[in-house]
């Protein structure tokens, strides 16, 4: 893998916060950015899309408080790809997490077995 990952991240998520050891254990280059501050862009969340089989529910923190709040288990079938797309690039509370791009990477979640055959490791 060529380049720097971008890791979208939450300090108080224990997840995250084992995906960043996991970077470092294995020496894969990476910054860290605060999913809730910055959340991703529209343009990255479109890629991502591609990661994901164009499934727009698996980039949605759906375990999430935001997500129960908002009731969007019932909104979600009836949006727009670019409407779903718009409320994540707006709350990233919305956005799962850990959100990890990197050339030809896209990864949301982790689990070490699915991390370690997409980056290498």
């Amino acid at each position: 893998m060529k380049g720097k990952l971008r890791v979208y991240s939450y300090s108080g998520c224990s997840t995250c916060r084992n995906a960043l050891k996991f970077l470092a254990a294995h020496g894969i280059p990476h910054e860290v950015l605060p999913i809730r501050e910055t959340p991703p862009k529209p343009a990255e969340l479109r890629q991502m899309l591609k990661h994901v089989g164009g499934e727009i529910r698996k980039v949605f923190n759906t375990s999430g408080l935001d997500y129960k709040a908002m009731n969007l288990k019932e909104k979600l079938p009836a949006m727009s790809t670019e409407e779903a797309i718009e409320l994540l690039s707006t709350k990233g509370n919305l956005v799962k997490r850990p959100f990890v791009l990197g050339e030809g990477v896209g990864l949301v979640g982790f689990k070490p077995d699915q991390w370690s055959a997409a980056l290498g490791a």
